[in-house]
């Protein structure tokens, strides 16, 4: 019995030992996952940002739409007036005072980047929806994805303090469930985490929205199963006007 007590004291001195070791050791592996390491682009992405800062500097901005190609085809100022989602922004947001941040192929270390380069310089939205990390599917860990999307929901009070975020998961992309969104429904599960009922943080999830009963999604919906047509950002709108209107404080 003495015997095996002196074992378990060997063996709870290591383990506080080696501790601080396998505590940096975690932190250095976060500290390389490249989704939260803020990156640009190419001289024509640089461009684009540099558009976005400059309706920033504009001010007047109230709501914030924020992410990658899927919001990027809203449309508004500074995109493509032919982008599917056009009239449905034109109807439901601009009367909101809202801007359009997205741009097509951005993954989470992107964003991150423009954020610290002065695309929240000169305003203080009242809101921010934010729909990223799909990009990251194809070559990161859904634990890496999350930490990219916590990095960005960590990034944006430090540059407007008040500001609340309406977080949405990644929607489902593939025509039938497949691997990818499994990955989707874990960096999902993780992100969901942040919601603080509003206060700052409003996680919402409405990738079934899109889907078919049998869990296919509808070319009428997203024709390549990724992207989506009017149709398919009229069922987003619909999906996201009373938690954006609760977090505005419009009545």
């Amino acid at each position: 019995m003495r015997e095996r007590s002196k074992i378990q004291r060997a063996v709870f001195v290591l383990a506080v030992l080696f501790m601080p070791a396998w505590t940096a050791n975690a932190q250095e592996k976060k500290s390389e996952n490249p989704a939260v390491k803020p990156a640009p682009r190419d001289a024509g992405w640089v461009k684009r940002h540099e558009g976005f800062v400059a309706i920033a500097k504009k001010g007047n901005i109230d709501l914030l739409f924020l992410g990658d190609s899927i919001t990027d085809a809203w449309g508004g100022e500074g995109h493509s007036p032919k982008s599917a989602g056009a009239n449905v922004f034109a109807k439901e947001f601009e009367r909101l005072k809202t801007a359009n941040f997205g741009i097509g192929g951005d993954q989470t270390q992107h964003v991150l980047w423009r954020l610290q380069h002065g695309e929240l310089e000169g305003i203080h939205p009242k809101v921010v929806m934010l729909m990223i990390g799909t990009n990251n599917t194809g070559g990161h860990s859904a634990e890496a994805i999350a930490d990219g999307i916590i990095a960005i929901v960590k990034e944006i009070p430090k540059r407007s303090p008040h500001t609340k975020i309406l977080l949405l998961g990644i929607f489902p992309r593939g025509q039938k469930p497949n691997p990818q969104r499994d990955k989707i429904k874990q960096v999902n599960a993780i992100v969901s985490k942040l919601d603080d009922g509003g206060k700052t943080v409003k996680y919402l999830d409405i990738g079934d929205k899109f889907l078919e009963p049998d869990g296919t999604i509808s070319k009428e919906i997203m024709p390549d199963a990724l992207h989506l047509t009017e149709k398919g950002y009229q069922i987003w709108a619909d999906a996201v006007k009373e938690p954006l209107a609760e977090l505005l404080g419009i009545k």
